[in-house]
């Protein structure tokens, strides 16, 4: 069978896909211990609230009109009523309902997104999303219609007490010219737990503006739900600012509901562009996130449930780990957000691919890090030393797969 270009190209094997199959894969695995996928926890507390909305909603009939109903291609009229409110009455922004879209989970929207953007002109020329920090989400590496849409800096490590270390955007390395469409940074980082601060935040927002392109930001993790992040940040939004974000961190990745935050022009864009490629968003995610709000029970819950829970599972993971791994060469990079920790294994003689491949052979699935330097001109050997560990599973799993880690790690050091 002969496929089209974008047939091609959208039929190949990703790092996506890879770590999506391994997820599933390892659900369907009795004893497999899942340090790779991004599902969130199932937090006792999150999902009796969930069977409790849920019932609510279906004996009120919100649930089965929820169902039973088409929305708009832009999304629930009254979520995005509901969600602008919020952002008014917390934060003072100056948005409204004709600022917000709702996609089928945000890896959609960032496709529409990214292709709105980047990739070939109208008149011909070729344009590039900026990704200012690397590594970073291993879902935009294969999002682009065309190739190449990607360019991405090495950034700043700063080594810090305890075995940690940090990230920061290298602004002296930046370079923008007309063949960049957008910035684009996910806070908190997935995959490191980076936290880009208030003051890295103002500077890309500034530079996008100088350069009349818009600065995305990827809020999956971040303020003001669900609020997996660990750093007294602001949140941050503006005419120029696409802030995008989720539900699936709150605890319902299966209703894959994604939330763009954006100017007019690029609201509408992506409304007739959901108009086109799936009619309209889905209903179910949005209907419970609306009682959500309504009940004033979303920002409470991420602030006093959600966010709480994690740190103490981010904190006994890094514990784990430094427990189990002695060498001075491992470091572990400073968990801000997000629910991954990133690993980095300095001078390891093998690649984190083959690291991967070991620790899967021994039940353990972690993700390689090589997939997470999406638009990196020079070669780099930190690419090949960092893997991805999420750590939402419960203590006894966490502690089997570290002790397995460990293992692999000192084998590989001695033996290569």
């Amino acid at each position: 069978m002969q496929f089209s270009k974008f047939g091609e190209k959208f039929n190949r094997y990703s790092g996506i896909t890879q770590l999506m199959d391994d997820l599933n894969d390892g659900l369907r695995t009795p004893g497999t211990i899942m340090l790779g996928g991004g599902n969130p926890a199932a937090i006792p507390a999150m999902l009796d609230y969930f069977h409790q909305a849920s019932s609510e909603m279906l004996s009120n009939g919100e649930l089965l009109a929820a169902m039973a109903n088409y929305d708009g291609p832009q999304g629930k009229d009254s979520f995005i009523k509901s969600l602008a409110r919020l952002f008014r009455d917390h934060y003072g922004w100056d948005i409204s309902e004709k600022n917000i879209s709702l996609t089928n989970g945000s890896q959609s929207g960032f496709f529409s997104l990214f292709n709105l953007l980047a990739g070939t002109q109208s008149d011909g020329s070729h344009k590039k999303i900026l990704l200012p920090i690397a590594p970073e989400y291993i879902g935009y590496g294969d999002a682009g219609i065309d190739e190449d849409i990607f360019v991405s800096y090495q950034p700043e490590i700063e080594l810090l007490e305890n075995g940690l270390f940090k990230y920061h955007v290298d602004f002296d390395a930046l370079d923008i010219d007309d063949s960049i469409a957008a910035i684009c940074a996910s806070r908190p980082t997935n995959p490191t737990g980076n936290v880009l601060t208030d003051e890295e935040i103002n500077k890309l927002d500034q530079l996008a503006r100088a350069n009349n392109i818009p600065l995305i930001i990827d809020n999956a993790y971040g303020l003001p739900f669900p609020n997996i992040i660990f750093e007294p940040v602001e949140p941050f939004w503006n005419d120029n600012t696409v802030l995008c974000m989720s539900l699936s961190k709150l605890g319902l990745p299966g209703l894959r509901c994604g939330i763009v935050v954006a100017s007019e022009t690029i609201t509408q864009a992506l409304t007739n562009m959901s108009g086109i490629i799936s009619l309209a968003p889905g209903s179910f995610g949005p209907a419970i996130a609306n009682h959500m709000i309504e009940k004033g029970d979303l920002l409470k819950l991420s602030a006093q449930t959600i966010q709480p829970f994690y740190q103490q599972k981010s904190m006994r993971a890094v514990s784990l780990l430094q427990q189990a791994i002695s060498d001075p060469r491992f470091r572990i990079h400073k968990p801000e957000g997000a629910i991954f920790l990133w690993l980095w294994f300095d001078e390891l003689p093998i690649t984190s691919m083959e690291l991967y491949q070991r620790l899967k052979a021994r039940g353990v699935l972690i993700v390689p890090g090589e997939y997470f330097f999406i638009g990196q001109s020079q070669e780099w050997s930190h690419t090949q030393q960092c893997v991805r560990m999420n750590y939402v599973q419960d203590d006894e799993k966490m502690q089997q797969g570290i002790t397995i880690i460990a293992e692999e790690v000192k084998k590989a050091y001695l033996q290569g």
